[in-house]
């Protein structure tokens, strides 16, 4: 039985799936409609080349051409890839996105990886797939801007604007012809504005740490932020083979400056560890599903959040900033303390000074964890035991 001639109206009516796949066009062979998850059609051209290499050339995305014209252009791809004619360009930006998260992304480990792709294939993959990527141009850009500015706000903008330029930046260290359509002053907020200096009050933090005590994995991952001062990345990666007699090494991966460091942890955060679950196949002491670490970091804290009082908006980040300022009022040295959270010495005595410090640094962490006590227990109060649920 043939197949059904495929017109403009066929196009639009294909449904997604949950893989991208491509849909044969019966009058043209070597032409396609390939459908994304999210719903985006584009025309592609594949054929062989003089050495029989197989090389798919996208087209443009079927919200631009009819099918007649995508077929014409796909008969004169289709002739110049079999006479071994150069089909590089024009690219997609699907194609050109894909290969910057290859060459760059994942070759440089950069620990964003996850949240760059889903960001991308949150606000930047639908707004533009399938369309050549060297006719995105600046207007396109500050329209899809305002897009995200109005659903998710300004520093969500700016967030994607910064992975835009990446992009842009990175295809035109290969097309000496390509210029970047971005621009100064595109950013949607003053980064100097968005500073934060948020630190829990006692108060504060003694509610935090009491409704902690009751929320299982994510509770425990919240106490380890504030007794431990590092990244949230860091705390919810955290491997059961990273903890050696009360020692926890933290990697340090291939973009950041400095080698891993050791935190002899103080017996709380000990406790913390030891009380969290262990899967089988899962090497994270905060587990997610499979063998991953605790997902859905924001969904979390918000469900965290409507069981504490009234205070004001904190962060995660803030439990770090928060256990900084601590160490300082435990009496802390301050070049101890950045030496606790990881912070790279500058000038002479970052080059030249190579002493370990590890005692110096469980000290802090042990002064920091007896100041966390006495704000959790003050006198006269209920007394909460830091490692263990409250009653």
């Amino acid at each position: 039985m043939a197949r059904r001639a495929l017109t403009d109206k066929a196009v639009s009516s294909l449904k997604p799936k949950a893989k991208r796949y491509a849909v044969p066009d019966p009058q043209l062979p070597g032409h396609y409609v390939r459908v994304t998850p999210n719903g985006a059609k584009s025309f592609a051209a594949v054929a062989r080349d003089p050495s029989g290499k197989q090389v798919w050339h996208t087209i443009g995305s079927a919200s631009l051409y009819k099918i007649d014209d995508a077929r014409e252009l796909a008969r004169t791809a289709i002739k110049a890839i079999k006479a071994g004619e150069d089909r590089a360009g024009p690219q997609s930006l699907d194609a050109v996105a894909d290969q910057w998260f290859k060459r760059h992304v994942e070759a440089k480990g950069l620990r964003s990886a996850r949240h760059l792709r889903a960001y991308f294939d949150s606000h930047i993959r639908p707004a533009w797939t399938g369309r050549d990527f060297e006719s995105i141009r600046r207007g396109d850009v500050a329209n899809l801007l305002d897009e995200i500015e109005d659903r998710s706000g300004p520093a969500a903008a700016d967030y994607g604007l910064r992975i835009i330029r990446n992009i842009c930046n990175w295809y035109a260290a290969r097309h000496e012809d390509y210029a970047s359509p971005i621009v100064r002053g595109m950013r949607r907020s003053n980064p100097k504005e968005r500073a934060r200096d948020r630190i829990l009050r006692d108060d504060e933090i003694r509610a935090v740490w009491q409704r902690a005590a009751e929320n299982g994995t994510f509770g425990g991952f919240v106490r380890m932020l504030l007794l431990t001062g590092q990244r949230k990345t860091k705390v919810a990666t955290m491997r059961w083979e990273d903890i050696k007699d009360g020692v926890w090494t933290i990697p340090s991966e291939k973009r950041e400056k400095g080698n891993a460091i050791e935190l002899k942890l103080p017996d709380v955060a000990i406790e913390i560890i030891k009380a969290q679950p262990r899967f089988d196949g899962n090497p994270y002491v905060f587990a997610g599903q499979g063998n991953s670490p605790m997902g859905g970091l924001s969904r979390r804290k918000k469900s965290f959040e409507r069981k504490l009082p009234a205070m004001p908006q904190w962060g995660l980040h803030d439990l770090r900033r928060t256990a900084r300022s601590l160490m300082s009022r435990a009496g802390v040295r301050p070049d101890i303390a950045e030496r606790v959270l990881g912070h790279v010495m500058n000038g002479v005595e970052g080059i030249y000074d190579r002493h370990r410090y590890d005692e110096e640094k469980a000290h802090a962490l042990k002064a920091l964890a007896g100041l966390i006590e006495k704000i959790v227990n003050p006198p006269g109060g209920n007394v909460l035991e830091l490692g263990r649920k409250s009653a």
